[in-house]
């Protein structure tokens, strides 16, 4: 199974979240922040040892997942057609979470900053190329808007993600607004998020209604 150059980066990802995670063992307390609420108050604690790897080995099964969509999905021949877009999202995708899992080893080192604020921007960017692979995606059961109308119709598969991709193009822009209204960021991401999921889905299912009916079969 030979892999492409942007799987090989995307491994070079995974493996330096290991390195990272040894070097930083030593200067980690017992206990590690892990979570924070939406008022920047840590309400989750890890173990040193899951606080430091379980990033690394979340990374690493998802590179054996990505790894392996492309190459058993049934309709692998359809995610041939923009491949190179989403392996360019893919590594995007790793890329924040390589930076989401410095930025926490970065306040249990004792920095202090608004959490949701330093990640905004990288959600905004996240969704906006998401909305640039799901434009471009065609038919599969693994990537995509995969709504039981969209995978039953090309037609209806191709115009949801045109609007979904729009859709999310823009959620990714409103994004942004988290890093000038730290307190209200949570809100910048999940709600234009969770109203572009929600308009391409109720999209495609009115799309699928005006698919042709098949007409019953005589006696």
């Amino acid at each position: 199974m030979k892999m492409r150059t942007a799987e090989w980066i995307v491994l070079g990802i995974v493996i330096l979240s290991f390195i990272l995670g040894v070097i930083m063992y030593d200067r980690m307390s017992e206990q590690m922040a892990s979570h924070w609420n939406i008022r920047n108050e840590v309400n989750g604690f890890m173990s040193r040892f899951w606080g430091l790897f379980f990033a690394p080995i979340l990374l690493l099964g998802l590179f054996v997942l990505f790894l392996l969509i492309p190459r058993i999905d049934p309709l692998k021949r359809n995610i041939e057609t923009f491949r190179t877009h989403f392996q360019r999202f893919i590594m995007l995708l790793f890329l924040f979470l390589l930076y989401l899992y410095v930025v926490t080893i970065a306040w249990n080192l004792g920095h202090r900053f608004v959490m949701i604020q330093f990640l905004a921007p990288g959600f905004a960017l996240l969704l906006f190329f998401c909305g640039v692979l799901l434009e471009r995606t065609k038919r599969n059961w693994s990537v995509g808007i995969r709504t039981p109308w969209t995978l039953s119709s090309d037609r209806v598969w191709d115009g949801t993600h045109r609007l979904g991709g729009r859709l999310f193009k823009i959620a990714g822009v409103l994004c942004l607004g988290g890093t000038a209204f730290p307190r209200y960021a949570l809100y910048f991401i999940l709600v234009p998020v969770l109203l572009a999921a929600a308009c391409a889905a109720v999209y495609s299912y009115r799309e699928y209604q005006k698919e042709p009916k098949e007409e019953p079969a005589s006696k």
